[in-house]
């Protein structure tokens, strides 16, 4: 069986997304916890598809980009409720040419010593953007 240049050429290039995936997701979690830091929550939502089908689900089931941002906008309202954010302890699991599944922790510490930690599975997709979140599953874990 003969493949034409372009068929390898389009071959090249998706195993050259798949090959640079785990660091070009982690690159979007650094940027979203940086963002988190300086209090950028427009910047960390950046991570996130802007699409109605984005879905989070924390306590409850949130559908779409914007409502998403306006979750977050409204629970950390101003810095001091943001805390300080780490991710840590990345799993990254290549779905395919364009989709990764993600296990990790995060932990917010703030002022005083209190911190709140838990989970995160993420399912990323490369689209023409690059790769960004399409559904967040977080939780906290119990006190």
């Amino acid at each position: 069986m003969k493949m034409s240049i372009l068929t390898l050429s389009i071959f090249a290039a998706v195993c050259a997304i798949a090959a640079d995936a785990p660091n070009d997701i982690r690159a979007v979690l650094r940027a979203q916890q940086e963002a988190w830091n300086r209090g950028d929550i427009d910047a960390f939502m950046n991570g996130y598809w802007r699409s109605d089908q984005t879905v989070f689900v924390g306590s409850e089931v949130r559908r779409g980009w914007k409502n998403v941002l306006d979750f977050y906008k409204s629970k950390y309202s101003d810095r001091e409720k943001m805390g300080t954010l780490t991710f840590s302890d990345f799993e990254i699991t290549p779905l395919g040419p364009d989709a990764a599944l993600v296990l990790g922790s995060w932990k917010l510490d703030f002022a005083g010593g209190k911190n709140v930690h838990g989970k995160t599975t993420l399912i990323f997709r490369h689209l023409p953007e690059g790769w960004r979140i399409v559904h967040d599953h977080s939780s906290a874990a119990t006190p």
